[in-house]
């Protein structure tokens, strides 16, 4: 990766081809509130070539599958295949290792294991505790799954290639996270804070303010895990606050408007004690797909601001 790669033309801007990329930013669509559901993640090591769906794909046996499959829903997981990042055109090599990694506020944590084949996954699996070791280092994962849409990787390795230069042991390539409008996506593991429209030039800095135990709000898509309307609650409440802090902004309640189902209150650990964020909950119609392959057009959610500030006490 050089200097000159960063700056010429990104064939994802191609007018003559469309990427559901160049549609977003030039529609300037919303990312935040857009991180998914996971709790826990379960990353597996695998060189690829990877299929459209990455457990489907992935060329695991059926009782594999299976056990992933299990382990995912017992605990809220998502599944994602990771490889190391390689020039192109050249093999990787699959080392066998595997992650379990905990984003619940509060039990931030991940565990590294290796296992000799896929086919011992599943024993690996059932007793974590013997199979893995827990690490204090972040694990940077960025979506590079073109199979599934080619924005992810024209945009997305790139980005990987400087993470994995400064940080070669952190990086890893990822399939699917979510969001192929929003490329290049990373993932900031323990915490799972998802990122989109990460330049390539930012990647290093992305980084570097992470282990500081900070974020730039204008690249966050939210915190997996939270629900979309807390995600879009942290979102304001970062922008009015200039707060970069990884930590900031728990989630202490959620309060339905009773006369508006599309509103929410959410109460956040503010810097001077809880604050409330009310939002609204909005479906923006989109006039082109909002992925390369889907074929044709969609809506995307959004969460307006209503109101911000400190509790109203009775």
């Amino acid at each position: 990766m050089t200097a000159d790669s960063l700056t010429r033309p990104d064939p994802a801007d191609d007018p003559a081809t469309f990427r559901c990329s160049a549609a977003a930013r030039e529609r300037d669509d919303p990312l935040f509130a857009s991180a998914p559901p996971a709790r826990r993640w379960l990353l597996v090591e695998h060189p690829g070539p990877w299929g459209f769906q990455a457990l489907g794909g992935a060329g695991f046996s059926a009782d594999v599958v299976e056990a992933i499959d299990a382990f995912c829903g017992a605990h809220e997981a998502r599944f994602q295949l990771i490889r190391k990042t390689a020039a192109r055109g050249q093999p990787t090599e699959a080392g066998g290792r595997f992650a379990v990694v905990d984003s619940r506020i509060g039990h931030e944590s991940v565990r590294w294991g290796r296992v000799d084949s896929p086919e011992a996954l599943p024993a690996a699996l059932a007793d974590l505790e013997a199979s893995t070791e827990v690490s204090d280092e972040p694990v940077y994962l960025v979506c590079a799954h073109g199979r599934h849409d080619a924005c992810c990787a024209v945009r997305g390795r790139p980005v990987a290639a400087v993470l994995a230069a400064g940080y070669a042991d952190r990086t890893w390539e990822t399939t699917h996270t979510g969001g192929d409008r929003f490329a290049a996506n990373v993932v900031l593991l323990p915490h799972g804070l998802v990122l989109g429209r990460v330049p390539a030039t930012e990647a290093l800095a992305v980084a570097e303010r992470y282990e500081a135990g900070h974020v730039d709000p204008r690249l966050v898509r939210g915190r997996a895990g939270l629900a979309p309307a807390v995600q879009g609650a942290q979102h304001h409440a970062r922008l009015a606050l200039a707060e970069h802090r990884v930590d900031a902004l728990a989630p202490l309640a959620v309060t339905p408007d009773p006369t508006d189902p599309a509103v929410v209150t959410v109460q956040l650990t503010g810097p001077d004690g809880p604050l409330d964020v009310t939002v609204r909950e909005r479906w923006i119609p989109s006039a082109t797909p909002l992925t390369c392959s889907a074929g044709r057009t969609a809506s995307m959610r959004t969460y307006e601001l209503v109101e911000l500030g400190a509790p109203t006490r009775p």
